[in-house]
Order: structure tokens, then C-alpha cells, then sequence
């Protein structure tokens, strides 16, 4: 399914928004909000030093305590460790402000769920950061599978591995990492599982660093392997139909199909994931439309992340 974006219902210029969380992820944000053109005018860091670079580089207000911020926006991208999501994001929708808050939506399934119920109460989108949805070759991938081209979806495989990230302390891979294509094989089987089964283990991490999930649906299976020792980064899927097989290069977002008779690669409109969903985010709250991946979307995810993550150590 291709993401469509209606025009805006307002100018961009009368939207505020703002980032909470200036880290790596958090930075690219800031710069994104900047070069769509919408009103950024306040970013926060506990690090006062990277708020006032940050700032400073978009023209926008900094702060280190986010309190400061929530009467000066009408969105807010929450960008801080998972264990962190639920305290922000409640505050800033109690106050009427519209939060993305990166994957995954919360540590808990009470945590998500206060945080839906606040969203659905104060009348305002919340919207969580599963950025391959809007990644343009898992859309084309999931069009095909619609269409029938590859028969029935029997696997779906993927690899998302490379070298251990040492800024990630409060969580384990399977919930920082995994919960990327558990989602997207949601998406293209487009049911929920029926049993999760794991096996994950560690060696430098105070939680698990490497794991395989496997999701069964029923007529499909998905084999999701996440770890964080191999030397070089690997954004693959494997989509293995009665019909045909599909392999799709996240990272390259190139898709080619294969079946008895002929190999097409195809030809994608390139485009980065983060801008899509930041776009699509914002377009939701103008025109009043529910996000592609809300609250609820987090929640199934969430369950699904921490049913395989018992099974980890």
C-alpha cells in the first residue's frame, strides 16, 4: 500500500513543533522538521551543550527541561530512552500537544495503554516511530503481496544485524531492534500471530543481544534475526510465496522478484523513511486522520516484543 498525503489543511507555517531528545535519532528529527518547512521552535537535551548547538542550527529555542516547551508547540517528536516514553509523552498529551514517540511505544504494556488512553482523552494523535513502514520498498513489497504476485505468503525472513551500539543500555535487542520487523511482518501478512517462539541470548549486554523470533500465522511464518556482534550492518527480508520469492534491501530499499519464468527488479521512487513518516505524522494531525502506526499499532507490537523477549536469557 502506498502512503498517500492529502494537501495540508493549513499552512505549514502555523504548526509548532518540537523535539524532545537530541541523540543520534533525535538530531536527524530536528534536521527533518527543518527542511520540511514547518515551524520547529524548540528543541530539549539533558546536555545543555548539544540543546544550544541544536538550537542554534535551526533557528529554534533549547532547553534541558521539557516542561519548557509544552506551550510553545502543537506537536512534539519524543526521542529519549523507551523507559522515559510514558512520563513525556502523557505530560506533553495532557497538555493538548500531538507526540511521535520513537519505537518502541513504551517498556510496558500498562505504560502503553495509560499512554493510549491519554491520547483518546485529550483528543490529540499519537503516533509511534516504526519508520520501515514508510520505508518505499517494504510499501511496493506489501502492494505486491496484495496483489497476489507471489501466491501465498508462506516465510518471510529477515536479518537486521551489525555491530553492538553502545548507547543503548535500557533495553534488550529484541524490544530496541526486533520490534522494527515485527512490525513489518504484521504488515505484509497482514493478520496478527497466532504463537510467538524465541531464542535469544548475551554476551556484552546487560540484556539480550542477539535472538531469533520466530511469528506464526497460521499459512505464514516469520523468522526475525537481530544481533548486535556482526562487524558490518544487514537490512535484509526474504518473502517466500507459492508463486515467487522477493528480496528486499532496506537500507538500499531495492526490491527484486523472482519466479519460474522471469526476474524483475523494480523500480522505486526513493525516498527517506524518516522525512515519509514525519510528513505523514503532521499531515494526520492537519487533516484530522488517524496515523498509519498509532498508539494501538505500538500496543500489538509491544505485546508481540515482549511475549519473545521471556524466553531470552
Amino acid at each position: 500500500m502506498t502512503i498517500e498525503h492529502r494537501p495540508l489543511a493549513v499552512s505549514k507555517a502555523s504548526l509548532r513543533v518540537g523535539v524532545v531528545g537530541l541523540g543520534m535519532m533525535g538530531q536527524h528529527h530536528a534536521r527533518v522538521y527543518s527542511q520540511l518547512g514547518y515551524n520547529l521552535v524548540g528543541v530539549v537535551d539533558a546536555d545543555m551543550k548539544r540543546a544550544k548547538k541544536t538550537g542554534e542550527r535551526y533557528g529554534a529555542s533549547y532547553y534541558t527541561d521539557y516542561s519548557e516547551l509544552m506551550s510553545q508547540v502543537d506537536a512534539v517528536s519524543i526521542v529519549v530512552p523507551t523507559t522515559l516514553h510514558k512520563q513525556i509523552a502523557t505530560e506533553f498529551m495532557g497538555q493538548g500537544v500531538h507526540c511521535l514517540v520513537e519505537k518502541p511505544i513504551a517498556s510496558t504494556l500498562e505504560e502503553a495503554q495509560d499512554m493510549i488512553r491519554v491520547a483518546e482523552e485529550n483528543h490529540v494523535k499519537l503516533a509511534v516511530g516504526h519508520i520501515e513502514r514508510f520505508n518505499p520498498a517494504v510499501q511496493k513489497l506489501k502492494e505486491i503481496i496484495d496483489k497476489g504476485t507471489l501466491g501465498q505468503l508462506m516465510i518471510i525472513s529477515t536479518r537486521r544485524v551489525g555491530p553492538f551500539v553502545p548507547r543503548i543500555r535500557d533495553v534488550g535487542i529484541i524490544i530496541d531492534t526486533a520490534t522494527h520487523d515485527i512490525d513489518v511482518a504484521r504488515y505484509l501478512a497482514g493478520s496478527e500471530p497466532v504463537n510467538v517462539f524465541s531464542k535469544a541470548g548475551r554476551f556484552q549486554h546487560p540484556k539480550e543481544d542477539h535472538a531469533i523470533v520466530v511469528l506464526d500465522f497460521g499459512n505464514t511464518v516469520a523468522s526475525i534475526e537481530v544481533n548486535w556482534f556482526t562487524p558490518h550492518k544487514v537490512r535484509s527480508l526474504v518473502a517466500t510465496g507459492s508463486e515467487g520469492i522477493a528480496y528486499l534491501d532496506y537500507i538500499e530499499q531495492e526490491l527484486t522478484v523472482h519466479n519460474s519464468q522471469s526476474t524483475q527488479k523494480f523500480n522505486i521512487q526513493k525516498g527517506e523513511p524518516l522525512k515519509l513518516e514525519l510528513r505523514h505524522f503532521l499531515s494526520c494531525i492537519e487533516n484530522d486522520e488517524k496515523p498509519l502506526v498509532d498508539g494501538s499499532e505500538g500496543l500489538k507490537v509491544l505485546k508481540l516484543a515482549l511475549e519473545a523477549s521471556k524466553a531470552a536469557i
